[in-house]
């Protein structure tokens, strides 16, 4: 090895090393800055409590509004969707009002200790209107429940009886006709008093299987030549096989779950009906919902500027790496609470939540305990100004700022205003998988949502490293033209799924969603804020979040509608695959936002050639 000589570093093109020369991380005045990862690590566990909470909330809140209150998907999407209303408005106010705090624990300390107390207890006070309304649908008594579900002629929608029939039906049919059909092959006023018996018992047996601990098969069906069968299933090794009456195959195509074309239906009707007769439970749920997502919000914009406040500029992307780990290993850690509670079992979608939600508050709080402990915030704010000036990053900054006047070209414009509709765009589509999965997997694929989650998450923290390497090998566009391909053909994938389909398969396609995500995510950010000079990274990072947050108010109202115009949650994936894909249109013709080389007069190179 050998040194290069200063002449030689002055003789390469602008921004770039001599062939063959390697580029370690210096400053300005030739001192080397080392990220301090401890430090970074314990200031991510504010990041670690707002997304356990925000995973445990987009998880566990549409099953309660679904399942417990009977709301539809359209008022069950306008409830979730409040959150980024709130954020929309309340994020910039109190980021502002930290930036003006003044106390002996800093600027943003104050808002993440109180945010996550407040959010923490108001949370766990959900359980008890939660609680409440379970207690007034009084499914303990097992069959008897399902049994006042049958005499109640609960109805369901055509789209409901064609998905399971392969045939059409009037817009509405009775349960005891569904039912009566599905045995004898007839309506239910045709039936001899023994038939009716039987067809209750029927509809009964189904569902006293999933109220117990599902130990027994779950009932399955087939419908072919205009005839329903029971079918006997199977274990052939990791394979389901399924039989009839005869004893032979019958393909998975002809297989319909009872469970999620007859019981689902009569179950929302149902809880809608006691909601109507009595609403202070959902009253009391709405408030308590409410300040919890206020207070969620007082103190997420000082949780994302306190990593800048202590980190210096040079190395706060990664900084922000670390602390986005950080709260990708809070979500895990609830879906592993998840799986422990059996939240994601189709069988306990009638449960109460208090254990789970009550082990999700005491890790918020465990988290913030740490939090408290070990960050130091006005300490480690006044090093970070230190080292600022210790390794001469005062006069860059400055000259940066003078240029935030520097208005954009046509060209650049146009780019940022198709990176801004893109974002816009995949968040429609990403989003309205997480805040609705919970419901799409317990009640259309019987599939435990937790694992299916905690898979794509674990695929999203393996990729982080190498996306960030192929993005400075190919570029941020190809990068994210790359992850919104990913993450558009895992989304089409998941649309031929259903409750027989191959647990692996479905965990492959969410493992593929994870890493088009994180290949998403780690690119899109950067490239807006390319686009801006040093004086408006502020404004141009507002834009960012407008784009993103916007997104997420509207999909989750746009998506339930578009569910309860077919009569069923099916299109959810065909929804969220056609807004990706426009993504990727969209993005194909961003000309800017790519990095820039970096000027050769801010940083001094030290430079290594092999021998």
């Amino acid at each position: 090895m050998y040194r290069h000589s200063e002449a030689k570093r002055k003789n390469a093109p602008e921004g770039r090393l001599p062939a063959g020369c390697k580029q370690k991380k210096y400053n300005t005045k030739g001192k080397m800055m080392k990220l301090n990862y401890k430090k970074t690590i314990f200031v991510g566990f504010a990041f670690f409590l707002i997304c356990a909470f925000w995973q445990a909330y987009d998880s566990i809140v549409p099953m309660m509004l679904v399942n417990k209150f009977g709301l539809n998907q359209t008022l069950s999407g306008v409830i979730m969707s409040l959150d980024n209303i709130i954020a929309l408005f309340m994020l910039p106010l109190f980021g502002a009002l930290s930036d003006k705090t003044k106390s002996k624990f800093g600027r943003r300390t104050p808002y993440v200790v109180l945010g996550t107390i407040v959010a923490a207890c108001s949370f766990f006070c959900l359980t008890f209107a939660d609680n409440a309304q379970l207690a007034k649908l009084n499914v303990k008594d097992g069959g008897e429940f399902y049994s006042q579900l049958f005499e109640d002629n609960y109805s369901i929608t055509n789209a409901e009886y064609s998905a399971f029939t392969n045939t059409s039906a009037p817009k509405e049919l009775k349960i005891k006709d569904y039912a009566a059909n599905v045995v004898f092959n007839k309506n239910y006023d045709e039936l001899t008093d023994a038939q009716k018996t039987e067809v209750k018992e029927w509809y009964t047996g189904i569902n006293e299987e999933y109220l117990k601990d599902h130990a027994a098969r779950e009932t399955v069906y087939g419908y072919r030549n205009g005839k329903y069968f029971e079918l006997t299933v199977e274990k052939d090794g990791k394979t389901t096989v399924y039989k009839d009456g005869e004893g032979n195959i019958v393909d998975k195509s002809y297989v319909k779950n009872a469970y999620t074309n007859l019981v689902n239906p009569a179950l929302n009707k149902y809880a809608w009906k006691q909601t109507a007769s009595n609403p202070v439970p959902l009253v009391l749920f709405g408030l308590l919902l409410l300040l919890t997502l206020i207070a969620m919000a007082t103190f997420r914009s000082p949780a994302v500027a306190l990593m800048p406040d202590v980190t210096v500029k040079p190395l706060r992307s990664q900084g922000n790496a670390i602390i986005n780990l950080m709260g990708t290993a809070g979500g895990m850690l609830v879906l592993v609470l998840g799986i422990v509670f059996k939240t994601g079992k189709t069988f306990n979608q009638l449960m109460s939540y208090t254990g789970f939600i009550g082990a999700v508050c005491a890790l918020m709080i465990v988290g913030l305990l740490a939090f408290i402990w070990k960050v130091r915030e006005p300490e480690w704010a006044e090093e970070m100004r230190q080292d600022t000036v210790k390794y001469g990053l005062e006069t860059a900054e400055e000259e940066k700022a003078d240029e935030g006047n520097r208005k954009l070209t046509r060209s650049e414009f146009v780019s940022l205003i198709l990176i801004l509709a893109s974002v816009a765009l995949w968040y429609i589509g990403y989003n309205a998988v997480t805040s609705k999965y919970s419901l799409y997997a317990t009640n259309v694929l019987h599939k435990d949502y937790n694992t299916t989650l905690l898979i794509a998450q674990a695929a999203a923290i393996i990729s982080y490293v190498p996306v960030g390497f192929l993005a400075q090998k190919i570029g941020r566009k190809k990068s994210i033209l790359i992850g919104v391909g990913l993450l558009a053909a895992a989304f089409f994938g998941a649309t031929f799924m259903n409750a027989n389909s191959s647990v692996i398969l479905l965990d492959v396609l969410f493992a593929l969603a994870g890493i088009g995500w994180a290949t998403i995510n780690v690119n899109s950010f950067p490239m807006v804020v390319e686009l801006a000079s040093g004086g408006n990274v502020g404004k141009f990072t507002g834009y960012y979040y407008t784009a993103s947050m916007a997104a997420q108010i509207v999909t989750p109202i746009l998506s339930g509608a578009v569910m309860d115009l077919f009569g069923s949650m099916r299109p959810l994936f065909y929804y969220a695959t056609i807004f990706v894909a426009i993504a990727f249109i969209t993005m194909l013709f961003v000309k800017h936002g790519d990095s820039k080389p970096a000027p050769k007069d801010t940083f001094i190179e030290n430079l290594d050639v092999d021998d």
